[in-house]
């Protein structure tokens, strides 16, 4: 019973704060400002949950072109220290590189559940809030995402299928990642 309340609070913890850390890669990616102009208000969010652990990463660890190289490492950090949190109160011992593999089908399992959680977002937000700031930003986030597949897809007029076989590659990929662990 223990060990299953340490993983919920350690799950939830360790997939809001390295959640925080890929966003704030991904939004470096897309060359996103969140310091000033309309961006601030997720920098008012991402940054204080991300800032303690990129920072000093930074220090030792540069970006690649627009590849925030620091976020991405504190998000397989923090995932990292969860499994050898959960082991170490579980008094199980895996040998070699199994955990810090296991803690890499994490991250590959947090990003694509966050891709989900934004494509799911976006959907709802066109239907309910159209035109909103908040909308916007996460349509801003998913639209690279949808740009190839509406490219692939036939036009349907008003009916855009992209978001629905976007979640369908997610969901096989979530498939495939599951089947690794």
């Amino acid at each position: 019973m223990f060990i299953q309340i340490a993983n919920l609070l350690l799950q939830v913890l360790v997939s809001v704060v390295a959640g925080a850390c890929l966003l704030r890669c991904y939004l470096q990616w897309l060359a996103f400002n969140l310091g000033t102009g309309q961006n601030k208000t997720i920098g008012a969010y991402i940054l204080p949950l991300s800032n303690w652990i990129v920072l000093p990463l930074r220090r030792v660890i540069p970006s690649v072109g627009r590849f925030d190289v620091a976020s991405f490492v504190a998000a397989y950090l923090l995932i990292l220290g969860k499994i050898a949190i959960l082991l170490w109160i579980s008094g199980v011992f895996l040998p070699g590189l199994s955990w810090p593999i296991m803690a890499f089908i994490d991250l590959l399992d947090l990003i694509l559940s966050g891709l989900v959680g934004l494509v799911f977002a976006s959907v709802i937000l066109s239907w309910v809030s159209a035109g909103s700031q908040i909308q916007y930003l996460i349509s801003l986030l998913v639209d690279p995402l949808l740009a190839p597949i509406r490219k692939a897809l036939p036009n349907f007029g008003a009916l855009d299928l992209s978001p629905l076989a976007l979640l369908l590659i997610l969901q096989v990929l979530q498939i495939v990642v599951s089947n690794l662990r």
